[in-house]
């Protein structure tokens, strides 16, 4: 089993008597893109801040592949790479000069490989006030990776892009943890925390509401899996209940059904289909969305 990079054990930060984050518990493995889901002020950007070290927590302990984010600073900036929120850099710099810059204040020679890497150097002779919204978000998941980090923090990182620009930003996120490092991911986005992350935990005011894998957050709900059928003479329709297959409505030549146990129910329409004499044209199964899972955690009313 692989190691636990990051360790967050009882996290509280209050502002006034408002707990933002309120006893939170999660471990990272290496190499693992963790996700932590939830709608803007759930809590996530300061959790994040508090394990980048620039927020001081109220209780509870960190560690970050070994070190201690809010004593251990000078440690941190060579471990730790970070995408923020709201990142920005003076408007006439160019992307080489950010690189040379931010490669300097950690005593190395400029990674303008990086730059071609995530195909910035042909926008060298651009200033950064005009560069494109995805051009800016690729140079500071740039300059993040400048000091070659074991863990990157990305937070929203594909806020205010346009699908084009979100599909390289994601692809550029597969290929860094491809190459092993631990990536802990903030969204609002269920299909970017679906399709990117290894693991998730949703956070509702300050607390973990649910954790696992996309699959066990979204299998664990009271939502039904769907079932959309078509057969070539039609047998199934007008629809019935079959097995554990509750029929929901019918559709043009299509039926569709709601389960809990998916195989039986597959099986069963299956079987009847068969002893009908029929053929299908067309079947498809759609479990649970994780959208659908977060909004029944909210209807349950995970209080603050």
């Amino acid at each position: 089993m692989a190691e636990s990079v990051i360790s967050v054990q009882g996290l509280i930060k209050r502002y006034g008597s408002v707990a933002a984050v309120d006893d939170i518990s999660f471990e990272v493995k290496k190499g693992e893109v963790f996700g932590l889901l939830g709608p803007n002020g759930a809590g996530k950007t300061t959790i994040l801040e508090c394990l980048e070290g620039i927020r001081k927590s109220d209780g509870g302990t960190m560690s970050v592949d070994g070190c201690d984010p809010q004593s251990e600073g000078r440690k941190m900036r060579q471990i730790l790479g970070v995408q923020l929120q709201s990142s920005s850099l003076p408007e006439a710099i160019r992307p080489g000069e950010a690189m040379t810059l931010i490669c300097a204040w950690h005593g190395l020679s400029p990674r303008f490989d990086l730059l071609g890497h995530f195909g910035l150097d042909s926008e060298d002779k651009k200033q950064y006030c005009e560069m494109s919204t995805g051009q800016k978000r690729r140079l500071h998941l740039a300059l993040a990776l400048a000091s070659d980090p074991t863990v990157v923090v990305l937070d929203e990182p594909t806020a205010g892009l346009d699908v084009q620009g979100r599909a390289q930003l994601h692809d550029a996120i597969r290929a860094l943890k491809a190459t092993g490092v631990t990536i802990l991911l903030a969204t609002h986005d269920m299909a970017e925390a679906e399709s990117l992350c290894d693991r998730i935990a949703i956070i509702i005011h300050g607390r973990i509401a649910s954790t696992g894998t996309p699959a066990q957050i979204t299998s664990a709900g009271h939502a039904e899996t769907r079932i959309t059928l078509r057969t070539k003479k039609h047998c199934l329709l007008p629809g019935k209940d079959i097995g554990g297959a509750r029929f929901l409505k019918q559709a043009e030549d299509y039926g569709i059904w709601l389960c809990r146990d998916t195989a039986s129910a597959v099986m069963e329409l299956l079987k009847e289909v068969q002893m009908s004499g029929d053929t299908v044209e067309d079947l498809r199964v759609e479990r649970p969305s994780l959208e659908e899972r977060f909004l029944e955690l909210i209807e349950r009313g995970v209080q603050p």
